[in-house]
Protein backbone atom coordinates (compact mmCIF):
# COMPACT_ATOMS: atom_id res chain seq x y z
CA UNK A 1 0.00 0.00 0.00
CA UNK A 2 1.32 3.43 -0.93
CA UNK A 3 1.91 5.82 1.94
CA UNK A 4 1.81 9.42 0.67
CA UNK A 5 3.59 10.59 3.82
CA UNK A 6 6.44 8.08 3.42
CA UNK A 7 9.04 10.57 2.19
CA UNK A 8 8.07 13.01 4.92
CA UNK A 9 8.47 10.36 7.63
CA UNK A 10 12.15 9.88 6.78
CA UNK A 11 12.85 13.60 6.97
CA UNK A 12 10.80 13.93 10.16
CA UNK A 13 12.81 11.13 11.80
CA UNK A 14 16.02 12.88 10.77
CA UNK A 15 14.71 16.13 12.25
CA UNK A 16 13.94 14.44 15.56
CA UNK A 17 17.46 12.97 15.59
CA UNK A 18 18.85 16.47 14.92
CA UNK A 19 16.92 17.95 17.83
CA UNK A 20 18.24 15.25 20.16
CA UNK A 21 21.80 15.77 18.96
CA UNK A 22 21.54 19.54 19.36
CA UNK A 23 20.36 19.10 22.94
CA UNK A 24 23.35 16.86 23.63
CA UNK A 25 25.67 19.33 21.87
CA UNK A 26 24.55 22.09 24.23
CA UNK A 27 25.43 19.84 27.15
CA UNK A 28 28.86 19.20 25.64
CA UNK A 29 29.41 22.94 25.15
CA UNK A 30 28.54 23.59 28.80
CA UNK A 31 30.80 20.81 30.08
CA UNK A 32 33.66 21.91 27.83
CA UNK A 33 33.21 25.51 28.93
CA UNK A 34 33.42 24.46 32.57
CA UNK A 35 36.54 22.41 31.93
CA UNK A 36 38.21 25.26 30.03
CA UNK A 37 37.23 27.78 32.73
CA UNK A 38 39.09 25.68 35.31
CA UNK A 39 42.31 26.34 33.40
CA UNK A 40 45.48 24.32 33.58
CA UNK A 41 46.80 21.46 31.50
CA UNK A 42 43.40 19.74 31.20
CA UNK A 43 41.90 22.92 29.76
CA UNK A 44 44.66 23.28 27.20
CA UNK A 45 44.33 19.62 26.23
CA UNK A 46 40.55 20.03 25.85
CA UNK A 47 40.95 23.02 23.53
CA UNK A 48 43.44 21.15 21.36
CA UNK A 49 41.23 18.08 21.31
CA UNK A 50 38.17 20.15 20.41
CA UNK A 51 39.88 21.70 17.39
CA UNK A 52 41.30 18.39 16.16
CA UNK A 53 37.93 16.65 16.59
CA UNK A 54 36.10 19.24 14.51
CA UNK A 55 38.45 18.76 11.56
CA UNK A 56 38.30 14.97 11.85
CA UNK A 57 34.49 14.97 12.16
CA UNK A 58 34.10 17.08 9.04
CA UNK A 59 36.35 14.78 7.02
CA UNK A 60 34.56 11.67 8.32
CA UNK A 61 31.13 13.14 7.57
CA UNK A 62 32.20 14.06 4.03
CA UNK A 63 33.47 10.54 3.42
CA UNK A 64 30.25 9.01 4.81
CA UNK A 65 28.09 11.26 2.61
CA UNK A 66 30.22 10.57 -0.47
CA UNK A 67 30.10 6.80 0.04
CA UNK A 68 26.34 6.88 0.55
CA UNK A 69 25.90 9.00 -2.57
CA UNK A 70 28.08 6.72 -4.67
CA UNK A 71 26.05 3.73 -3.50
CA UNK A 72 22.94 5.44 -4.89
CA UNK A 73 21.26 6.14 -1.55
CA UNK A 74 18.32 8.50 -1.33
CA UNK A 75 19.00 12.04 -0.16
CA UNK A 76 17.59 11.47 3.32
CA UNK A 77 19.88 8.43 3.79
CA UNK A 78 22.91 10.47 2.68
CA UNK A 79 21.99 13.17 5.18
CA UNK A 80 21.44 10.58 7.92
CA UNK A 81 24.86 9.01 7.30
CA UNK A 82 26.65 12.36 7.50
CA UNK A 83 24.60 13.46 10.49
CA UNK A 84 25.25 10.19 12.28
CA UNK A 85 28.97 10.95 12.34
CA UNK A 86 28.36 14.12 14.33
CA UNK A 87 25.76 12.50 16.59
CA UNK A 88 28.15 9.69 17.57
CA UNK A 89 30.96 12.13 18.31
CA UNK A 90 28.73 14.39 20.38
CA UNK A 91 27.49 11.41 22.38
CA UNK A 92 31.04 10.21 23.06
CA UNK A 93 32.11 13.67 24.15
CA UNK A 94 29.14 14.00 26.49
CA UNK A 95 29.95 10.68 28.14
CA UNK A 96 33.66 11.53 28.40
CA UNK A 97 33.11 15.00 29.84
CA UNK A 98 30.43 13.83 32.30
CA UNK A 99 32.93 11.68 34.21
Amino acid sequence: MFNPLGPWNAWFALSVQAVRMCWEAQTVMLLRGLRIAQGGARAEAEVQRMIAEKVAALAEAQVAATVATLKGSKRNRVAKKAFGVYARRVGRNRRRLSK
